[in-house]
């Protein structure tokens, strides 16, 4: 066990977790953070999306010792109110069917759009790339993530 002080959705934690802890257990398991899931656990389906220092990551892979100084991001950390463009397109284009890789979706199309406020249709491919969903909302994803853009 060791501590650690992790910076997550803007407040400090303190934590004495084993080092090779993945931050998705940290997170769902210590600080009861759960909109972030476990989908594969070999970081290839990215419902375990978060944001370190703003940078979509995998959080199922990364162990906490790895994190060091960088902020985490979590879907709870995205906007208090859940009024984040992304998540509000999301609504309007009714993307969500069971819902389960959502956060992760949100969290890679919110990431792309910080880096990059008007993407292509290559772009958007590009940075969903690996966000699987098994519903098949893909054509819902990309149209809320061109109407986030618009907002954002």
């Amino acid at each position: 066990m060791a501590n650690f002080n992790l910076k997550i959705n803007g407040k400090n934690h303190q934590l004495d977790v084993d080092p090779a802890t993945p931050v998705l257990w940290v997170l769902r398991d210590h600080l009861h953070l759960v909109g972030t899931k476990y989908g594969c656990g070999i970081a290839q389906c990215g419902a375990c999306t978060i944001h370190l220092d703003g940078v979509a990551m995998r959080s199922c892979i990364i162990p906490v010792s790895a994190v060091r100084d960088q902020a985490i991001t979590t879907i709870e950390g995205l906007s208090e109110q859940g009024d984040h463009p992304v998540q509000q397109a999301w609504l309007e284009h009714d993307v969500p069917q069971c819902g389960y890789c959502q956060a992760g979706q949100i969290m890679s199309a919110a990431a792309l759009l910080s880096d990059n406020t008007k993407p292509s249709d290559e772009d958007i491919d590009m940075a969903m790339h690996g966000n699987i969903c098994r519903c098949g909302t893909y054509t819902r994803i990309k149209a809320a993530i061109k109407t986030a853009a618009k907002v954002g």
